[in-house]
């Protein structure tokens, strides 16, 4: 038994911050302002100027896909393509034996040139290894010429290849993903989900939505994702999302909720140029973007999942992909009502009047990523230049969502950006539009209770409350007590889940999958 004595911010109904909170067992057994007699032998474990708060969780990112990148090179913080290059050339001599590489974070924004890394660049430092250096949006990719030439009877005609400068986007993309993701094996992909678990959890992350399905035969890497959830012994929550617009990759498997991006992206993104936009991009590339799909098509996805009991999410960044997310999640519901599905839409950057209006109605839920916020691979210089002052000025309107009585989700969308909620948290307390801006309670809100909702779980986690799973977090300061400019320099120190502090995920292998294959654990 141990007590917690300071600031316990309990994200309660009330946003109480108590003063104390007794773990018993692995469950909060006590939590108030005096602590009763029979708490006095407790271990008393006093947090000073530190916080207590409940465990973060990460709403949207790709967790095979982000384990996978994360073991790779990361050139997110490159400032040219020359040190890129310089950095590329410096995997590719430690590469030892591997015969694919991998990079991720390249951007044309945060580069002097103002221009991708090409494939003849790549060519230069990487001759003979195939590598494919990732967008920093997770929806396009370079290849050098040795990866050109293992993949070009697969993507050749597809739209978005573009072989002279090796820039591969669209559904060349998509199917460059899928070519690499199948080659990888499935002890590689363990070790580094276990690796990336990690990661999260030094973040103070005790649970991720993960989206998958990429790749694989018969989407065996949701198949993998969800015995690596069953597998982990340290109380780490995933909840997975199979991307699929088949029910059966969800129900086959006994996962009550499906949807995501890739298959289940209604649209593109703005660092492609191809998010679904009403009115034409604003830049002399001009035109609307690409929607994917007829409404025709989503509506008979959604009417199927909804009529299955599956929980839905889709991808929508442009206002017409927005819109379209809506209206087809209300002509499921219209044909199959249903009082708490918990649907939602992923990304949400420029939202309509017309589709808030239907999220407010039918309880449709919000995955956003602030994160995006004043992102520095895509900077609002290049936002304003392709939508325009006053469109870049609506992106990512959070206040505007919770005044409509929406519940948001806050998530990285990893490996696009790194997990890490406190800059989620600083960037909607200090979002560059003021009149965006939310309050630090409710910012710490959408970062734990309104993600444990969203996954059906807020009855074991999400608050600090008497009977609940004690899984919380110590930060280095109180985020409710530091000046608001300061959220961004608060520190995780500690992820405690089921009262104990975090235990690593690596472990044996074997035992992990027959852990996997035998244990309770929720998926």
């Amino acid at each position: 038994m141990k007590c917690y004595k300071g600031s316990i911010l309990t994200v309660n109904a009330s946003d109480e911050v108590c003063r104390y909170l007794v773990e018993d067992k692995g469950r909060i057994v006590y939590v108030g302002n005096e602590l009763p007699a029979r708490y006095e032998g407790a271990e008393i474990i006093d947090l000073g100027d530190r916080a207590l708060v409940p465990s973060f969780v990460d709403t949207h990112q790709h967790f095979a896909s982000f384990s996978f990148f994360h073991s790779g090179l990361n050139v997110m913080e490159a400032e040219s393509n020359a040190e890129i290059a310089g950095m590329v050339s410096e995997f590719y001599r430690n590469s030892g034996r591997a015969r694919m590489l991998v990079a991720f974070g390249a951007s044309p924004y945060s580069v002097k040139e103002g221009v991708l890394i090409s494939r003849k660049e790549l060519d230069a430092v990487c001759p003979d290894k195939c590598i494919m250096v990732v967008k920093y949006d997770g929806h396009a990719c370079i290849v050098n010429s040795a990866l050109l030439k293992k993949i070009e009877p697969k993507v050749k005609g597809l739209r978005g290849y573009h072989p002279d400068t090796g820039e591969m986007n669209q559904e060349a993309f998509f199917k460059v993903s899928d070519i690499i993701t199948g080659s990888l094996s499935f002890l590689d992909i363990f070790r580094n989900m276990q690796a990336a678990v990690d990661f999260e959890a030094s973040r103070g992350i005790g649970g991720v939505h993960t989206v998958s399905g990429v790749g694989f035969i018969a989407n065996m890497d949701v198949t993998l994702e969800k015995l690596f959830a069953k597998s982990l012994a340290n109380g780490f929550q995933i909840r997975v999302f199979p991307q699929s617009m088949n029910v059966r990759a969800a129900l086959s498997r006994r996962i009550p909720r499906i949807g995501g991006c890739f298959e289940c992206a209604l649209d593109g993104c703005f660092g492609s140029h191809d998010a679904a936009m009403k009115e034409p991009y604003s830049d002399a590339d001009g035109g609307n973007g690409v929607l994917y799909y007829s409404d025709e098509k989503v509506i008979e996805f959604c009417r199927k999942a909804n009529r299955a009991g599956l929980q839905i999410e889709m991808h929508a960044i442009g206002d017409r992909a927005f819109d379209q997310a809506a209206r087809c999640l209300k002509a499921a519901l219209d044909d199959f009502p249903r009082r708490d599905h918990r649907h939602g839409i992923i990304h949400d950057c420029l939202p309509t009047p017309e589709g808030l209006e239907i999220c407010r109605e039918y309880g449709i839920t919000m995955q956003v990523q602030s994160a995006f916020i004043n992102w520095k691979q895509e900077p609002d210089s290049y936002l304003e230049g392709i939508l325009g002052k006053e469109r870049t000025g609506r992106l990512n309107p959070i206040r505007t969502f919770l005044e409509n009585g929406t519940v948001v989700g806050l998530g990285s969308d990893a490996p696009c950006t790194s997990p890490d909620p406190i800059v989620w948290m600083d960037r909607c307390v200090n979002n560059p539009v003021e009149s965006q801006r939310v309050s630090v309670q409710d910012a710490l809100r959408m970062a734990t209770y309104n993600g444990h909702f969203i996954s059906f779980d807020e009855n074991e986690r999400g608050s600090l409350e008497e009977g609940k799973v004690a899984d919380m977090v110590i930060l280095s300061a109180n985020p409710y007590a530091v000046p608001k400019e300061e959220i961004g320099a608060v520190r995780v120190e500690q992820l405690i889940l089921g009262g104990k502090p975090y235990v690593s995920a690596r472990r044996n292998i074997a035992g992990a999958i027959a852990r996997g294959v035998f244990s309770r654990n929720r998926y």
